[in-house]
């Protein structure tokens, strides 16, 4: 298995790096990195806790992980699935995250319905960001996400917490609707404080459109309203970038990162 041939690299204080290889190798390790984090979290409380992320490399996960023989391997009735964020669409729209995830073969595992939490984007935004939220703290309790999947927008943005956007301020709320100017919609999200609570944050990076951006994130000094991804991890929760050698192409790991 891949995963127990590769060692994250310590990039910073707050991030760990590893490159799989290719799409599909990396595409395989995430499978095997989601698999071991579910059997773990499940034989210390009980249940896996995810919050999942849309895109296309969450979809290529998705559709391995459901099919075999990693379908039979996973623990699906302990799963508890949330989302990271979600556009202001109805569960049916194309554009849905949860829509996504469901179609992408998830929808055929057989996860409780009470246990599959799809966030209610589509109308009254702001008071559903409110309910999800209290949703997260009556399933969790005193538990934390065991996984937030994540990607990286070419602007440098993760979930919904786009550049010079009022949700990058937000210390206090684990859910809120964010307001995102440059696509004239609302947008719901998970914020900073709910993001490094996970045990483990994981951002994928995959393909060369990705490369110039990764290279200004990880190699600039932080600046999380010009990149907002720069502001996922912390010294306690280190987040996981997953990177295949495409995104990672225009990154020196030799080169010593800027130590903020």
């Amino acid at each position: 298995m891949l995963i127990e041939k590769l060692v994250p690299r310590k990039w910073d204080a707050r991030k760990e790096l590893v490159i799989p290889g290719t799409e599909a190798d990396t595409i395989t390790f995430c499978v095997e990195h989601f698999l071991a984090l579910s059997k773990k979290a499940i034989a210390d409380h009980g249940a896996f806790y995810v919050a999942l992320s849309g895109g296309s490399t969450p979809k290529a996960l998705f559709q391995k992980l459901s099919a075999p023989p990693y379908a039979e391997i996973c623990d699906w009735k302990r799963i508890h699935l949330f989302w990271s964020d979600e556009r202001a669409v109805p569960p049916e729209n194309p554009d849905s995250n949860y829509k996504m995830a469901m179609d992408a073969g998830l929808g055929l595992m057989p996860i409780p319905p009470k246990q599959i939490h799809r966030m209610q984007a589509e109308e009254n935004i702001e008071e559903n960001a409110l309910s999800y939220e209290k949703q997260i703290q009556s399933t969790l309790k005193k538990n934390s996400f065991d996984l937030i999947m994540l990607g990286m927008g070419e602007d440098g943005h993760t979930a919904s917490l786009f550049p010079q956007t009022t949700g990058l301020k937000e210390t206090q709320r684990l859910v809120i609707a964010n307001q995102i100017p440059q696509k004239n919609t609302w947008r719901m999200t998970m914020t900073y404080r709910c993001i490094n609570s996970a045990s483990q944050a994981v951002i994928y990076v995959l393909g060369s459109s990705k490369k110039k951006t990764l290279a200004n994130v990880l190699l600039t000094p932080e600046d999380i309203e010009k990149f907002p991804i720069q502001g996922v991890g912390t010294p306690e929760h280190p987040a996981l970038w997953i990177l295949d050698d495409s995104a990672a192409s225009d990154l020196s790991l030799y080169k010593s990162p800027p130590m903020n």
